[in-house]
């Protein structure tokens, strides 16, 4: 077939010239990204040949080749894994399918800023598109297992690539890049070196699970053993690089740390270390291992639906699954590792792995070993659970409202924004312990920022007498709450909801204060009801205002306005509630207008200064008022008399 010339995707061009212009500093990462991609095919094709999807495709040795040509100024990383067909080729090389190019791009020219740069390849899976910072040139050959002709793709990094199929193609995938000068100034070192090969692969690639072979030309070969008898023109033998050790498999004093970090930078495609290794080893009648880490960093689709997630399940060191959901609630999907398991099928299915009891005997142990981790963090490395729970925080509240299995260890290590004056986060039993004498309930209130919250109406009263406020911003917030209720006997308390009795201060409570405006504003207080009847149910003086003329709050079992939102927004309808005003009888406008009801004022201008009253506590927690023209006009011809 002829060759067909084909335009890059509009990211993708914006993502060579990236490449090209050499923004990463360590450019050795090219090749962590290559071998990393050759493993993936290899895993897969065992994977499916497993299940028989190829029964056609070679397995007998399956390995990753990495070749070099001084003379030709040339690096070849060949497998021969799953391989690809034509149509893929384009699709996976020619775009940048399902990467999240657009954040990509943005973390990227932050990323350059921080000088951190060069790990984001891997983490978007975007990797292959790396070569690009050490090759003028890159060709890939490849074939898919089970099929007969293979596709070669060629491309300048200029904005178009070539497509077309060849014969007498090996199964697999043989990416060579036509590398630039060395130019060590530049950090662009010399890639056909034997020395500089085998350093990155010994840094990057140890523990791949496939043996990963350099073939380098006889005269490099002699050089790298002096003390061998000299083979003019024979072929050099294939050098294995990688020590191939499942590093779960291996006791922990066997294993460095950063032999640690290297498998959760080629797991989650991150360049940074992990914020946290966890080990786990399981004996008796069902045996497996785990290898877990928690990340530094949340991932820029943490909360995008499909999403991959998940950790890697093997069984007998065979790659099983790569992202086996079944093994972790959905509120820890931010961990990566591995488990090993010794007794499950090799032949199964997600559909399987739901049912197994292995499984859901594996989900339990795991869920409780990282909640346990966490749990240590935060005792002796306060600093490191700062982070994770910044990074993650939001994602793990979602498990007290889906796991009500292990919803007490989850309270235990949450911890949350209060007005407490040294401004770190507290957990509920620290709040506890600092609770004030009488104090019986647990007051939070939930907004979309600390600085809404921090300012709302409903906080006067509290402020007023130091009493603690949770500061909840997180969208889950909204559901937690409810879901858990107290905590160990004390309720979980809404400033925003229902009737909050405070206690009299001891100047009110002398002097009958509270009996004395519940009788002077009783008549004003009906006529509102009945005037604003159509947006609230109630209008009340109300005790945690001290600044402020008014503000709305909810029923004690109705929705919040957020809530509702949150509901509609995933398809659910629910009936609007009608919220309830209180008014602050201390106000000077709130005394003005009672004032000017009971001097028999015209009703029409009192009507209206009741509706700007309801808007302005709309606007104060942050809602919008009904019509916002109608608020607009009241405003202006209230301004206008004041002139």
């Amino acid at each position: 077939m002829p060759t067909e010339t084909f335009e890059f995707q509009v990211e993708a061009r914006q993502l060579l010239q990236l490449m090209i212009h050499s923004v990463y500093s360590n450019k050795d990462v090219f090749l962590r990204e290559l071998v990393s991609n050759a493993s993936d095919a290899l895993d897969k094709l065992r994977l499916a040949a497993l299940r028989e999807d190829v029964p056609d495709a070679d397995v007998s040795d399956p390995h990753i080749e990495i070749e070099t040509d001084p003379d030709a100024r040339t690096l070849t990383v060949r497998d021969n894994g799953i391989g690809m067909s034509y149509d893929e080729v384009g699709q996976l090389i020619g775009t940048i399918a399902n990467s999240g190019t657009a954040s990509f791009l943005q973390e990227l020219r932050e990323a350059q800023d921080a000088g951190g740069a060069e790990g984001l390849i891997g983490q978007f899976g975007v990797g292959f598109y790396s070569g690009f910072m050490v090759a003028d040139e890159m060709t890939l050959v490849t074939r898919r297992a089970g099929e007969g002709r293979g596709t070669r793709w060629t491309s300048r990094g200029e904005g178009t690539y070539t497509l077309e199929r060849v014969e007498d193609v090996p199964q697999g995938t043989a990416v060579t890049l036509h590398l630039k000068p060395a130019d060590p100034d530049n950090q662009l070192h010399d890639y056909t070196s034997a020395w500089k090969i085998r350093e990155i692969v010994k840094r990057y690639s140890d523990f791949i699970t496939w043996p990963i072979r350099l073939v380098t030309p006889p005269a490099e070969a002699a050089t790298a053993d002096p003390d061998a008898p000299a083979r003019e023109d024979a072929p050099a033998e294939p050098e294995t690089l990688n020590s191939m050790k499942a590093l779960w498999a291996r006791p922990r004093e066997e294993v460095s740390d950063d032999e640690y970090h290297e498998l959760y930078k080629h797991l989650g495609h991150d360049w940074r270390d992990p914020l946290e290794t966890i080990r786990l080893q399981a004996e008796g009648t069902f045996e497996y291992q785990a290898l877990l880490f928690v990340p530094a960093h949340a991932p820029h689709d943490l909360f995008t639906q499909g999403a991959r997630r998940g950790l890697h399940l093997y069984v007998k060191r065979v790659l099983i699954m790569e992202d086996c959901d079944a093994l972790l609630p959905s509120y820890l999907r931010f961990v990566k590792g591995v488990v090993d398991a010794q007794d499950l099928s090799l032949n199964v299915s997600r559909e399987i792995l739901q049912q197994d009891r292995h499984i859901r005997m594996m989900r339990r142990r795991l869920t409780k070993k990282v909640l346990s981790a966490v749990k240590d963090m935060m005792a002796k490395a306060p600093e490191r659970y700062a982070t994770l729970w910044r990074e993650f925080g939001p994602v793990l509240k979602e498990g007290l409202v889906t796991d009500s299995e292990n919803r007490d260890a989850v309270l235990a290590v949450a911890s949350f924004a209060t007005t407490h004056g040294d401004g770190e986060p507290v957990t509920l039993k620290g709040y506890a312990e600092r609770m004030k004498d009488g104090q019986e309930d647990i007051y939070y209130l939930t907004g979309e920022s600390r600085q809404s919250v921090e300012n709302s109406p409903h906080m006067e009263a509290f402020r007023d007498r130091g009493i603690e406020v949770l500061l909840l911003t997180d969208p889950v917030d909204e559901v937690w709450v409810d879901a858990v209720g107290e905590y160990e006997g004390r309720r979980l308390r809404s400033v925003a909801k229902g009737e909050i009795d405070l206690g009299a201060r001891p100047e009110e409570s002398l002097g009958g204060e509270r009996e004395k405006q519940a009788e002077e504003y009783a008549g004003l207080l009906g006529w509102l009801t009945e005037r604003l009847a159509d947006d609230v149910k109630e209008v009340r003086l109300s005790s945690r205002l001290t600044v402020s003329p008014a503000c709305v709050v909810s029923d004690a079992h109705d929705l919040t306005p957020a809530l509702e939102s949150m509901y509609r927004a995933m398809g659910q309808e629910v009936p609007a509630a009608k919220r309830i005003l209180e008014l602050n009888p201390g106000h000077v406008l709130v005394k003005g207008l009672n004032q000017a009801f009971r001097d028999g004022e015209d009703r029409a201008r009192l009507t209206g200064t009741a509706e700007l009253l309801y808007g302005l506590a709309v606007l104060a927690e942050g809602g919008r008022p009904k019509d916002p023209a109608q608020f607009v006009k009241l405003v202006a011809e209230r301004l206008e008399r004041a002139l």
